[in-house]
C-alpha cells in the first residue's frame, strides 16, 4: 500500500458552507476522513492553501507519494505555474472538479491544471475524489 497527497486550493478550505447547493455539504476534512476510510492506501495527506506559491511547493514535494489528486479551485483556469509543477512531477496525478466547469462561466471551461494531469473528473460532486483514487490505486 502507499501513500496519496490531495491538495485542493483557493476557497476550497470552505466546503460544506460556501454554496452547499453547488459544492455539497461535505467538509475538506470529511472528504479525507472518507478516503482514508476506504483503505485503499496507507493513508491519503491533505493540505490546502489560497496561495498558489504553497500549491506550487507542495506539488514539488510531492515525490515521495505515490500519486496526486488535485482540485486547485479558480487556480485551475489561470496557474500555469501550478500546471507546470504538475508537468514535473513524475508520480500519477488527477485533477478533480466538483462542478461540471463545462457547465458554468466561459473562463472556467479552461483547465491548465486538468490538463496538466493524467485525467480530471469534472461534476461528479464530492464523489470525483473517491473515483480519483480509486483510479490512481489502479496505475500502482
Amino acid at each position: 500500500m502507499s501513500k496519496v497527497l490531495l491538495i485542493h486550493g483557493p476557497n476550497l478550505n470552505l466546503l460544506g458552507t460556501r454554496e452547499p447547493d453547488k459544492y455539497g455539504q461535505l467538509t475538506s476534512d470529511e472528504i479525507v476522513e472518507g478516503l482514508n476510510k476506504l483503505n485503499l492506501v496507507n493513508k491519503v495527506d491533505y493540505c490546502q492553501s489560497n496561495s498558489e506559491p504553497d500549491i506550487v511547493n507542495a506539488i514539488q514535494n510531492a515525490g515521495a507519494y505515490s500519486g496526486l489528486i488535485i482540485n486547485a479551485g479558480a487556480f485551475s483556469h489561470t496557474s500555469v505555474a501550478i500546471a507546470d509543477a504538475l508537468r514535473a512531477l513524475k508520480i500519477p496525478k488527477l485533477a478533480v472538479h466538483i462542478t461540471n466547469i463545462y457547465q458554468r462561466e466561459n473562463f472556467r471551461h479552461s483547465d491548465l491544471v486538468g490538463e496538466a494531469c493524467d485525467g480530471a473528473i469534472v461534476g461528479l460532486g464530492t464523489d470525483g475524489y473517491k473515483l480519483a483514487l480509486e483510479h490512481l490505486c489502479d496505475t500502482f
